[in-house]
């Protein structure tokens, strides 16, 4: 659903009224509630562009400032309204897993706040863009952003941009963090809300970082990630040994000597004919199949070893999984779950798979709604529409919900 005409929209509006009421309840004045539905209104019906202009032209009760303003000066906070929303939402959807990803939006000048030329994986390529880093909740049927982030790079910390932080009226605390460490603060104001995920899940973009697992497995948040094939591992029979003591100096500390392997060597020391050939989903596209390998590993990157000198010496066991298609002389994808052990075979794969969720979401997000329409420059601002985007989205989610589940195909 989305670019909805009028009447499309009038039939449904009582209900989008009544969440805008309860979303927008922490808003302090009466007509900031009031230009937030208005606003909803707009990216909700049909148009091409979605940023400001042309949604005051189109909803045609409401002066172009007046909305602008709203959006890109008007001090309303932003957190109790996507705190309200993650509460609906997941409530609604009960969902499977939650998924991290960040998205690019293309900007052509330089003044947006934390605009740079980067790469972005929407894209497929380095652009002038911002990228927004996002958490989101997900089941096979649906999946909405939960939170937030803008991914400040680096040079955005140097004093040489001191007036263009100052324009974008960018918060002195707020500085540069990786990805990954915005998703770690995004799950603790997410706990902080009394939300937890079932299970998390990540691109290599987040997986491969084993800061990122390492902040899950502390913060109890099982996951199964994305990885890449050279990432360093053990097999799990693997353990540490002390060597001799000489008599002289501090007594050796437990120590892993045998030569580390990569996951790609891992499994094809185990081989295809280790693979399984199952159905991971049954879906409006019929069966998905597939050919799978699971081993026990101990990943031992740099910081896996880190941590487990900190604690006792010994590396965890984690399940790598990995995708195999018959017909070619090595996996293609491979994943790292702190999962138990008891977990089946399909229920990892059905997970590691479920990300394209989120990637359809976010065509949604952007073709309808407008997503990275917004041209307004300022800190603010892009939270501001991020989160009214974001709202949009998730009343569309729950209309969606509601009409009765379409049978898979056999």
């Amino acid at each position: 659903m989305g670019g909805l005409t009028p009447a499309e929209l009038a039939t449904i509006g009582g209900r989008l009224e009544a969440l805008a009421e309860e979303v927008f309840a922490s808003l302090p004045r009466a007509d900031q509630r009031a230009r937030g539905e208005c606003y909803l209104r707009g990216l909700l019906l049909d148009g091409r562009r979605k940023s400001i202009e042309p949604m005051a032209e189109r909803l045609g009760e409401v002066h172009y400032q007046a909305l602008h303003h709203f959006v890109a000066v008007s001090p309303w906070d932003w957190r109790p309204v996507r705190r309200r929303l993650a509460e609906v939402l997941t409530a609604a959807l009960g969902p499977t897993a939650w998924v991290v990803d960040d998205t690019g939006f293309p900007k052509d000048g330089s003044c947006s706040v934390g605009v740079q030329r980067q790469y972005s994986g929407t894209l497929g390529k380095r652009a002038n863009c911002q990228l927004g880093v996002s958490v989101n909740a997900i089941t096979e049927r649906a999946s909405c952003p939960l939170d937030w982030r803008l991914f400040l790079p680096e040079r955005w910390d140097e004093e040489a941009m001191a007036t263009r932080r100052a324009a974008c009226h960018l918060p002195e605390g707020v500085h540069h963090r990786p990805k990954w460490q915005l998703v770690l603060d995004m799950l603790d104001e997410l706990d902080g809300w009394q939300l937890r995920p079932p299970v998390l899940l990540a691109d290599s973009g987040y997986g491969e970082v084993g800061e990122f697992r390492g902040g899950l497995e502390a913060r109890q948040v099982p996951y199964v990630v994305e990885v890449r094939a050279d990432t360093s591992a053990y097999p799990e029979r693997v353990r540490p040994s002390v060597a001799p003591h000489t008599g002289r100096g501090r007594r050796p500390q437990p120590r892993y000597h045998q030569p580390r392997s990569s996951l790609a060597q891992l499994a094809l020391a185990a081989g295809p004919q280790a693979c399984v050939e199952l159905i991971w989903r049954r879906g409006s596209k019929g069966l998905q199949r597939g050919r799978f390998l699971r081993l026990r590993v101990r990943p031992a990157g740099v910081t896996p070893r880190r941590l487990a000198r900190q604690h006792g010496g010994e590396l965890p066991v984690r399940w790598l999984l990995v995708e195999w298609p018959p017909g070619k002389p090595e996996p293609t994808k491979y994943w790292l779950s702190d999962l138990p052990e008891a977990t089946p075979l399909v229920e990892l794969v059905r997970l590691a798979r479920l990300r394209w969720r989120v990637e359809q979401d976010y065509r949604e997000l952007k073709g309808a709604l407008g997503l990275d329409h917004f041209e307004g420059r300022g800190w603010a601002g892009w939270h501001h529409h991020v989160t009214l985007v974001s709202v949009a989205h998730g009343f569309l989610t729950l209309e969606r919900l509601r009409r009765p589940k379409p049978a898979a195909s056999a």
